[in-house]
């Protein structure tokens, strides 16, 4: 989020915003059932985390009426899955998560997730993998064509393998530096979220991001009210400020990513709509959400991820 649109936001209310970062979804879930619940009063997961933190009794109900603009929320994004009705948050930030080549290093067709799993030789060892288990596990299972939320043991077996032979090739887990790691060279193959992609290429033009025919996944970032909120008040006016077009607009200006409020696409920098990380090309795959497993099965998961994580 741009520190202009924070100071924006002080200026306008005379609140003040302090804001911490975390490079995944799982460790601000870890963070906030370590005792942060009480301390924060919003969040910023993304769409399954949104399902298992309601689940968690982490979130707190928006009244009706209690958001002045909820009515600017774009239709596609007022009734989420994840969130039926927008009762506990707001829509932020949407995109995609896929990876990118430096194709000064490889020049071999790219849109294959065996560039992630089953690298060429000259790939082996530069590549940089996101350190966000619902990501690599999706992505893991759209290369194998399985399920994400598996129960056959046999499967699961094979996916386990699948990840141990592929950890061999991989030099890095990485979120917060994906962009930093890929425009230095200390890889050559980074799983990236597509803004992040947008701006590494800017930096270094021999950076394509990659649209796998296996698929890719698609994930939406939300504002969501924690429970036991010590500035309520202050958090929903900030939840309403990011719902006027103008603002939320800034943020994907500066993000590069998509945005989900009505009236916001005639504040974007019209570069937005060109992007080639925003615009898979015929032959993509399907992108498809994270799923929510149940708890048996997420607990095999778990177990699979901390193996590889050795």
């Amino acid at each position: 989020m741009p520190a202009e649109l924070l100071e924006k936001f002080t200026a306008e209310t005379g609140i003040e915003v302090t804001m911490d970062t975390y490079d995944s979804n799982e460790s601000m879930l870890a963070s906030l059932k370590a005792g942060a619940l009480g301390t924060y009063d919003v969040a910023v997961p993304g769409d399954y985390m949104v399902s298992i933190m309601a689940g968690e009794g982490m979130l707190d109900t928006i009244a009706d009426g209690e958001l002045a603009n909820k009515g600017n929320i774009a239709p596609e994004w007022a009734d989420p899955s994840f969130d039926p009705g927008r009762k506990s948050s707001i829509p932020y930030q949407w995109g995609s998560t896929s990876f990118s080549v430096n194709t000064a290093a490889y020049s071999g067709e790219i849109n294959d997730t065996s560039i992630l799993f089953d690298p060429p030789a000259e790939l082996s060892g530069k590549i940089n993998m996101l350190d966000s288990q619902g990501g690599v596990m999706a992505q893991a299972s759209l290369h194998l064509g399985m399920a994400q939320c598996e129960t056959n043991r046999d499967m699961l077996k094979g996916l386990n393998a699948m990840l141990q032979e592929a950890k061999q090739h991989w030099a890095s887990f990485n979120s917060d530096t994906a962009k930093e790691v890929m425009v230095s060279g200390d890889a050559d193959v980074g799983m990236i979220y597509d803004g992040f992609a947008a701006k590494a290429r800017a930096e270094k033009e021999t950076l394509k991001y990659a649209f796998p025919s296996q698929g890719y996944v698609v994930w939406m970032d939300n504002v969501v009210l924690l429970k036991d909120a010590p500035n309520r008040e202050n958090a929903l006016k900030f939840m309403d400020f990011l719902l006027e077009p103008e603002n939320i607009a800034a943020v994907s200006n500066y993000a590069r990513y998509g945005h989900g409020v009505t009236g916001a696409s005639e504040h974007l920098d019209p570069e937005l709509a060109t992007l080639p990380e925003s615009n898979p090309p015929a032959g993509a795959g399907q992108g498809v959400f994270i799923e929510v497993c149940d708890e048996q099965t997420q607990a095999v998961y778990d177990q699979i991820w901390t193996n590889l994580k050795k």
